[in-house]
């Protein structure tokens, strides 16, 4: 009975970010993680991403209400190690145990504690959230002994409907998800459905079609061929690392057109990767393509912060 009553919770209460019945859309402040597994008391599961630092109670709670308590996941799959997707790691780690991290092979350096990611460029994209890029963080996690790479064929055993496909751009080792048997996708970031670049858009969940958030691409020519290669699978479902999810026939178009015009709607005005992409291995960075002058993004977001800030102590003092 406490099953069924679980399974009824869970399927009466779909959010925006659901993208099929057994997979759940979590949005913490600004980013998406997501759980796969069918509602109910005890049954398995696996999560994808690990949303931003502080929140791992949050996804602790979510996974409760959807699958019971004392009930882990089987693993965590992580579709790149960017500071936003990887922040409760460590805290979901200590909580649930001894349970196999998945990541693509060229994700390994910045999970290990090897290399820095390439840095952001705030030149890349209007917005403050570009703007302030430059203060996102960029240091390696090292859950070394916890984190292995995925298979060369795909697949991992915790779930075997599900392959895996490399869409770097965003970052070196970038992966997606794709179900065949119902064409459901998570895209991550290789692209997203709302404007990453402005806080408005961030704050209003605004849903529409981008390529990935420009400050932290690293390489745009790759970016365009991930977009492509998703655009060609013709997903049903779509869930990505910003935004609300997507269902249905009416958008695959624009997904389509968002391919076909890659260059005039996804790529920056400016970017130090757009022309030189940053280089990396299994070990790291190789090396990196000079870097734009932001002091004019950086004094807008300094500006910005201070302006905040003095609001936020105004408030305070009334």
């Amino acid at each position: 009975m406490e099953k069924e009553l679980l399974e009824e919770k869970t399927q009466t209460h779909g959010s925006e970010y659901d993208v099929a019945d057994d997979v759940a859309g979590i949005k913490v402040v600004f980013v998406n993680v997501y759980m796969i597994g069918k509602p109910g008391e005890g049954n398995p599961w696996v999560l994808v991403d690990a949303a931003i630092p502080n929140s791992a109670s949050r996804l602790i709670k979510e996974a409760e209400t959807r699958f019971g308590k004392d009930n882990p996941p089987q693993a965590i799959v992580l579709t790149h190690g960017h500071f936003d997707h990887t922040g409760a790691l460590e805290d979901l780690l200590k909580t649930w145990g001894n349970i196999p991290v998945y990541a693509h092979p060229l994700e390994m350096p910045f999970l290990t504690g090897k290399s820095h990611y390439p840095p952001p460029d705030p030149t890349a994209g209007n917005g403050a959230m570009a703007a302030l890029s430059f203060l996102f963080p960029t240091r390696p996690l090292d859950i070394s002994g916890r984190v292995q790479p995925i298979p060369h064929d795909g697949f991992i055993e915790e779930l075997p409907d599900w392959r895996f496909i490399h869409t770097p751009g965003h970052a070196p080792g970038h992966v997606s998800l794709f179900r065949d048997k119902d064409k459901v996708l998570i895209a991550g970031d290789a692209f997203v459905t709302t404007n990453q670049n402005s806080v408005f858009s961030v704050a209003t969940q605004k849903l529409e079609l981008h390529g990935p958030p420009s400050y932290f691409t690293c390489d745009w020519r790759a970016a365009k061929k991930s977009v492509r290669r998703l655009a060609q699978l013709k997903p049903s479902a779509v869930g990505t690392g910003h935004g609300k999810a997507l269902r249905g026939k009416e958008w695959r178009s624009q997904l389509q057109e968002l391919s076909d015009e890659f260059d005039t709607r996804a790529l920056p005005g400016s970017s130090r990767y757009i022309n030189h992409p940053a280089h990396t291995d299994e070990n790291g960075i190789v090396s990196m393509p000079t870097p734009i002058s932001y002091w004019v993004a950086k004094g807008l977001a300094i500006g910005a912060v201070a302006g905040l800030s003095l609001l936020a102590w105004n408030r305070l003092r009334k």
